[in-house]
């Protein structure tokens, strides 16, 4: 396949994902100022109406691209599988969108002409603005904008929202692909990757993404298994890329937020990020 887009996004659906919000955010994908190229993994069961809008957005040509798992493997597992075909047909860089959130107009555009002036940068994401569902809640967060910045920040937080992540293919020559040890934070590894392996990353301070946030965003952030994980992921990273001592005092301080209710979990997370 020669496409004329030189920008493939890689999507994961699952379960959990709503019609309604599959449409927003493809339709937000098909009205980018510039053409990308659309690639979708369905991972596992999901609901019969999705399946079938799936099958017919991609019989009408508008994804490139649909993978079918018969069991959930992962995001990280299925995000990988789509990195191999879009990086064996030789596209130049790979954009990251989630089911339910919406890509500004003009996210992709911003970023390939950022990119094709900034020859050195590996990634580059921009700010988030999160949005309530079923949830009263409303914040924009932002992110560091140049590389050093970015590093450092990572002592705490991760430099780059997920969602807004605008690859060049070398990132992931220099990296490989997604980290597949941690079930649940997979973007964090990656990001501890690639400054192990000297990439450079860079932010947009545009709003690229609009997030959805439910009440089951804050919920499922619930329970001493996931703030466990979180934990040693965390600390992986402070070991790995030689943070100070005091970045071990944060960690500790986020698992504590993580076992907290959902009601003090949404004051906190509103606040602090």
């Amino acid at each position: 396949m020669i496409s004329s887009s030189p920008v493939a996004v890689i999507m994961s659906v699952y379960r959990g994902d709503k019609i309604s919000y599959l449409r927003e955010s493809l339709n937000s994908l098909y009205s980018q100022s510039v053409k990308v190229d659309i690639f979708i993994q369905q991972d596992g069961w999901v609901e019969d109406e999705v399946s079938l809008y799936l099958n017919s957005e991609y019989q009408k040509g508008h994804i490139a691209y649909m993978g079918v798992h018969k069991k959930n493997m992962g995001l990280a597992y299925s995000l990988n599988q789509l990195l191999e075909i879009v990086l064996k047909r030789g596209y130049r860089y790979i954009a990251r969108m989630d089911a339910d959130d919406i890509a500004m107009p003009y996210r992709m555009e911003k970023q390939l002409n950022f990119m094709e002036t900034h020859k050195a940068v590996d990634v580059v994401g921009g700010a988030i603005e999160e949005f309530g569902d079923d949830v009263n809640y409303q914040k924009t967060v932002q992110y560091p904008l140049a590389h050093e910045e970015m590093y450092r920040f990572f002592a705490k937080r991760v430099p780059v929202a997920h969602v807004t992540a605008f690859f060049r293919r070398r990132f992931f020559e220099k990296t490989g692909l997604y980290p597949t040890t941690s079930p649940t934070n997979e973007d964090t590894l990656l990001w501890m990757k690639g400054f192990q392996s000297e990439c450079h990353f860079a932010n947009l301070p545009d709003v690229l993404v609009r997030v959805r946030v439910s009440q089951s965003f804050f919920n499922r952030r619930r329970g001493i298994g996931k703030a466990w994980g979180d934990l040693k992921d965390r600390i992986l990273v402070i070991q790995t890329l030689g943070y100070y001592s005091f970045s071990y005092v944060y960690a500790f301080a986020l698992f504590m937020v993580n076992l907290a209710p959902a009601g003090i979990k949404k004051f906190l997370y509103k606040r602090l990020r």
